[in-house]
C-alpha cells in the first residue's frame, strides 16, 4: 500500500544503508531515475529536487570513479610489488644454487688436484747460524736443491710424465674463506697432505768440528741419506743430493736421465736394483729404459726385446714399447715381423688414428716409406720435447734423411744446420755424413758420396749408432760400386745384415755388373725377406724398366705402391713408363699423385710440368 503525499520508491531507497556496510549512499538506480524524471515534468517542485539529487548522485559517481582509479593504482603498485618480490625470490634463489654449485666444484677441483698431485715439495732445510750468517741459509740450500731437480727433469727425455717440482714457500694465490680465516691455499695444503702423492723433502746441513760439510735428506719415501764434501764442495753435495731425490721419488726419470746422459751401465745396474721396489706405474717404464740401455752399450738386443715385451705385458697400452719392439726387430733383420709389430700396435690402438701417438708409428711409416707422416712425426715430438724429441737420439738428423728421401735438398740442408750439438749423441755426426752422402749420390757425385758414406761407417761401428740406425750401412755399398771400388761393396753387403735394402742393393749392383740373372735372384730374395714393404719392388721394377720390360716394371712398380701408397718414387718411374709409352695422360696423373708426397722434388715437377702442355 502506498502511503499519500510521498514518492520514495520511484527515486530509489536513497536513505538505507549501502550493502557494503560503509554508510554511503547507493548509487543511483537508473531505471527509477528515469521515472522520477518522467513524473517531475509536470511537478516544479519535484523536478528540482530531483535536479539536486541528480547532481548530487554525479558528485557521487565522480568520487567512486576517483576511489577506483586510486584503488586501480594501488592494486597495480602492490600487484608490480609482489611480481618484483617474486622475481627477487627466484633470483635468490638461483644465485644461492649457482654460489652452492661453484663452491661444489672448487671444492671437487681442490679434492681432485689433490688426489692427483704428484709433487716434489722442498721444504727448507735447517742449517746452522754459522753458515746461515754467510748466507747458506735454509731456503738457499732447499732453492738450490730445487733448482738442481728442475736442470735434471729438464735433461731427461723421456715420455713418462715428470712430477712438478715446487717448494714449501712458494707463494699461491690466497682467497679467505669467510669466517673460518682458512685460505682455499691454506686448505689445497691440506687436502694435498691428506690425499696426494706428493713426496716432501727436507734435510740438515751441518758443518764438522774438522770443517767438512755434511748434507743430510730425508722425505716421504725417500730413506735417509748423508753426503759429506770439503767446505768448498756444498755445490757438488748438492747435485749428488738432487740425483738421489730424483733416483727415489721418480726412478723411471732417473732412470732415463742416466741413459740420457749416456750413462748406460749405471741405468742398467739402476734399473735392475729399482725395479722391484718400484710401483706398478713405474715397472714398464724401468724396463724400457733398460732395455734402450742394453742396446746401447752393446748388449744383447734378443735381451733387451723380451724387456720391451715385457713391459708391454705390463702396461699393454705403453705405446712406446711397442714402437721399441718394432724398432728391435729392425735391428735384429726381421724387417716383416717388425712391420707385423706395427700392425699389431695399430690393432691395439684401434687403429689410426687411436689411442697411440702418431709418433709411435715412426717405424712402420718408415719401413712403408710414408716418409712425409714419419717427418711429421718426428718434427712434432722435438717441438713439443725442447727441439730434441723423446727419442733415443736427436730429431734433426733425421729429418734431414728424410727430406733427402722426398729430394728436397734444402730442407735436409737446413734440417742439419739447425740441429743442437749434444756431446752425448754419437748420432748426430754419422747421420750428418749420412745424409751428406745420400745428397751427393742423388747429385751424380759418386765420389763424394763414397767418402761421406764411410765416414758414416766409421762411425756405424758405435753400437749407439748401429742399433739406432739399423739398415742404414747397407747405403755404402751401391755407393762404392758407383765409385769404381765394387770390391768394397761386396764387403759391406757380407757382413751388413738381413735388411730388405741389403738384398736389393745387391740386385742393383748385379745388374749394374751386366749379371741380370742374379740380379733377379736377389730382387726375389729381398722380396721373399719381406713380401709386405715396398722397397724390394721398385728396386726390381726400376731395374726391368732399364731392360726394356715395361709391363713387368709396371706389375712391380704398382706391387710397390699398394705398400707403400705414400712413396713418390714408384709413382715417378710408374709415370715415366706411361710417358714412354705415349700415355701422357695417364702419366700425368701419375706424377700429380706423386707430387702429392713429395712436392719439392725438382726432377718431378720438371716431369710434370712438361706433360701438363701435352696431355692426350
Amino acid at each position: 500500500m502506498v502511503e499519500s503525499g510521498g514518492t520514495p520508491g520511484l527515486l530509489g531507497a536513497t536513505t538505507e544503508p549501502s550493502t557494503d556496510g560503509s554508510g554511503a549512499e547507493s548509487p543511483l538506480d537508473p531505471t527509477a531515475a528515469a521515472m522520477a524524471a518522467e513524473v517531475a515534468k509536470d511537478n516544479p517542485e519535484l523536478a528540482q529536487k530531483a535536479s539536486a539529487y541528480f547532481d548530487k548522485q554525479s558528485h557521487f559517481v565522480e568520487i567512486q570513479t576517483e576511489d577506483l582509479d586510486e584503488q586501480r593504482g594501488v592494486n597495480l603498485s602492490l600487484l608490480k610489488l609482489k611480481r618484483f618480490s617474486e622475481r627477487l625470490t627466484v633470483a635468490l634463489r638461483v644465485l644461492l644454487i649457482l654460489m652452492v654449485t661453484v663452491i661444489g666444484f672448487g671444492g671437487v677441483i681442490l679434492i681432485h688436484d689433490a688426489v692427483s698431485s704428484r709433487r716434489v715439495v722442498i721444504e727448507s732445510f735447517n742449517s746452522p747460524s754459522a753458515l746461515a750468517s754467510r748466507g747458506v741459509t735454509g731456503r738457499v740450500i732447499a732453492a738450490e736443491l730445487l733448482g738442481e731437480l728442475n736442470r735434471l727433469q729438464s735433461a731427461t727425455k723421456s715420455s713418462s710424465a715428470k712430477r712438478d717440482l715446487t717448494n714449501a714457500w712458494s707463494a699461491e694465490p690466497e682467497l679467505a674463506l669467510p669466517e673460518t680465516g682458512l685460505s682455499i691455499g691454506d686448505l689445497s695444503r691440506v687436502l694435498k697432505r691428506r690425499f696426494s702423492r706428493d713426496v716432501h723433502i727436507d734435510g740438515d746441513l751441518v758443518q764438522t768440528e774438522t770443517g767438512d760439510l755434511e748434507l743430510t735428506v730425508r722425505g716421504d719415501g725417500v730413506p735417509q741419506k748423508t753426503f759429506s764434501g770439503r767446505p768448498d764442495a756444498l755445490s757438488r753435495l748438492t747435485t749428488q743430493t738432487a740425483e738421489y731425490v730424483y733416483s727415489q721419488s721418480e726412478p723411471a726419470l732417473y732412470a732415463d736421465y742416466l741413459a740420457t746422459e749416456g750413462r748406460y751401465a749405471e741405468t742398467i745396474s739402476f734399473s735392475r736394483a729399482a725395479y722391484a721396489t718400484a710401483s706398478l706405474e713405474d715397472r714398464p717404464y724401468l724396463l724400457n729404459v733398460w732395455a734402450i740401455a742394453l742396446q746401447s752399450a752393446g748388449g744383447s738386443n734378443r735381451d733387451a726385446l723380451a724387456l720391451f715385451r715385457a713391459a708391454v705385458k705390463l702396461q699393454p697400452e705403453f705405446w712406446v714399447a711397442h714402437s721399441n719392439i718394432q724398432g728391435t726387430l729392425i735391428i735384429l733383420g726381421d724387417e716383416e715381423g717388425a712391420w707385423r709389430a706395427g700392425e699389431a700396435l695399430r690393432a691395439a690402438a684401434g687403429g689410426r688414428p687411436g689411442r697411440a701417438r702418431e709418433f709411435n708409428y715412426a717405424n712402420w711409416d718408415q719401413l712403408t716409406w710414408n716418409l712425409r707422416a714419419w717427418r711429421d712425426e718426428i718434427a712434432a715430438d722435438a717441438e713439443l720435447n725442447a727441439g730434441a724429441g723423446t727419442g733415443s737420439y736427436a730429431s734433426g738428423p733425421q729429418i734431414a734423411d728424410i727430406e733427402a728421401r722426398l729430394h728436397d735438398v734444402d730442407a735436409a740442408d737446413l734440417a742439419l744446420n739447425t740441429t743442437q750439438e749434444n756431446p752425448h749423441d754419437p748420432t748426430i755426426a754419422a747421420m750428418t755424413h749420412f745424409v751428406h752422402g745420400r745428397l751427393a749420390a742423388d747429385a751424380g757425385d759418386a765420389a763424394r758420396a763414397a767418402t761421406e758414406l764411410e765416414a758414416f761407417e766409421a762411425a756405424y761401428a758405435n753400437p749407439f749408432v748401429s742399433t739406432s740406425l739399423p739398415g742404414y750401412n747397407c747405403w755404402l755399398a751401391p755407393a762404392e760400386e758407383a765409385a769404381g771400388r765394387g770390391e768394397k761393396a761386396d764387403a759391406v753387403l757380407k757382413t751388413a745384415g738381413t735388411f730388405v735394402d741389403c738384398y736389393r742393393f745387391r740386385g742393383d749392383i748385379l745388374d749394374h755388373r751386366g749379371e741380370w740373372t742374379g740380379a733377379q735372384k736377389a730382387y726375389a730374395d729381398a722380396v721373399a725377406l719381406a713380401p709386405d714393404l715396398p722397397a724390394a719392388y721398385y728396386s726390381w721394377g726400376v731395374s726391368l724398366v732399364h731392360h726394356g720390360d715395361l709391363v713387368g716394371a709396371i706389375e712391380k712398380l704398382r706391387n710397390a705402391n699398394q705398400r707403400g701408397p705414400h712413396w713418390a718414387d714408384p709413382l715417378k718411374v710408374w709415370g715415366d713408363v706411361l710417358a714412354s709409352q705415349g700415355h701422357r695422360r695417364e702419366a700425368y696423373l701419375k706424377y700429380d699423385e706423386a707430387l702429392e708426397y713429395a712436392p719439392n722434388w725438382q726432377l718431378l715437377r720438371q716431369a710434370h710440368e712438361a706433360l701438363a702442355k701435352h696431355r692426350d
